[in-house]
């Protein structure tokens, strides 16, 4: 709600980063950039024993599932859930995964000396969720989805079709992202994916990339009408949601803002919801050049085929907690509840500049920018909708409203 961020330099507790940053781009082992978004916290701290993992095993976990496990046991305390109930349960765990760093670091031959029996648990993706069911004794799904960026909001998808078709009765759904080698970021910057600073300036004239942040979303959820009969705490009511494919492009990671606009009318038709009834629009919004213009140009395609002249608050989180790539999608839902709860959108982080290719001219969408924006409604709840893509094309889309 302050409009600020968490971009700061990488710590130096996990490369060197002098000897490894050039300004040029096209430098061999090298990086161009120096900052980002870092959690503040220490994974060598996980408290195995809580999950019955021995400490020899949990020093060479991936800390994405430390992380993952730790904030499993959060959101299920969040929700009030009772833990004594949920051994055997029909519990689904849906996690978005995409970067394994660990994994990359820890099946090198340099280190093929070091590998235990613990090792192939050790790094897999697929244990990102798996972990979680087993510690918990959950016998729901439990998968894992890389997507890319939009892998976390592609698994609440999934969890709520598990839960439609009966197969789960709760679910934990979101993604998780932790930075630990920096050739990853090496890679990237050979790609020009990331911008110089580190920040990812969503819908900004200066956009040049975006600034990779780490950190763990999940959401806890049940069909409605169960959390109602249980006497549940609801934040929030996912009324829709869809996932397609971009297809064909002119590069396999340039979005398609058709596909896009195709998805979200699939969506609110499937919902019977009307985009003229939208007060956010939480953008993916990397702060990418090409990105960020064609995502809105889908939201403006969707809004006048309905007819909708209201505001329509147009932001992404991106621009103040960095680009958390598989935790991207849960990370804007997150936002999404708290606005609808609240009734009211933080600032844009650290925009300057509106980008003009945006083409917000004559539309209903304007950017929260000297401060929070109202969306309360005395008539009708709060309606957020959460839009997420990855590199190689996969689209997701949520419709939140908040609880009446």
């Amino acid at each position: 709600m302050r409009g600020g961020d968490a971009v700061g330099p990488m710590p130096e507790d996990r490369w060197n980063v002098d000897a490894l940053y050039s300004e040029d781009p096209s430098a061999r082992g090298r990086m161009y950039v120096r900052r980002g978004s870092f959690l503040r916290w220490d994974f060598r701290q996980f408290d195995a024993p809580l999950f019955g993992i021995s400490p020899k095993e949990a020093s060479i976990m991936d800390p994405q599932q430390r992380l993952v496990l730790d904030v499993a046991l959060d959101t299920l305390h969040h929700a009030r859930v009772d833990f004594d109930a949920l051994a055997g349960s029909a519990t689904g765990v849906f996690m978005g995964g995409f970067m394994l760093d660990h994994l990359t670091g820890n099946a090198h031959f340099t280190v093929r000396e070091r590998m235990t029996n613990h090792s192939p648990t050790s790094a897999m993706a697929t244990m990102l969720s798996n972990r979680v069911s087993f510690a918990l004794g959950l016998q729901g799904p439990s998968l894992t989805i890389d997507t890319a960026c939009s892998s976390s909001l592609v698994a609440i998808h999934m969890a709520c079709r598990s839960l439609q078709a009966g197969d789960a009765d709760l679910c934990l759904a979101g993604g998780v992202n932790y930075m630990l080698m920096a050739n990853t970021i090496m890679m990237l910057c050979k790609g020009q994916f990331l911008a110089r600073d580190g920040r990812s300036k969503s819908f900004d004239a200066s956009a040049d990339g975006y600034g990779r942040g780490e950190g763990c979303g999940m959401v806890a959820l049940k069909r409605l009408a169960d959390a109602e009969a249980d006497g549940d705490e609801i934040l929030g009511i996912i009324i829709g949601s869809g996932v397609n494919s971009d297809g064909a492009t002119p590069g396999i990671t340039v979005p398609n803002p058709e596909a896009q606009a195709a998805l979200m009318f699939k969506v609110y038709a499937d919902a019977g919801f009307s985009a003229a009834d939208i007060d956010l629009f939480e953008a993916h919004g990397t702060g990418t050049p090409v990105g960020d213009p064609l995502e809105v140009a889908a939201m403006r395609k969707v809004l006048a085929a309905h007819g909708a002249d209201q505001r329509v608050v147009l932001g992404s989180i991106k621009a103040g907690i960095g680009h958390t790539e598989a935790a991207a999608g849960v990370a804007g839902l997150l936002k999404a509840v708290v606005s609808v709860r609240s009734g009211k959108v933080g600032p844009q982080a650290w925009l300057q500049e509106l980008n003009p290719a945006l083409q917000l001219d004559d539309t209903g969408l304007e950017i929260a920018r000297s401060g929070p924006l109202g969306i309360a409604h005395p008539d009708r709840p709060s309606t957020a909708v959460v839009n997420s893509f990855g590199y190689g094309g996969t689209n997701a889309h949520v419709v939140v409203t908040s609880h009446a």
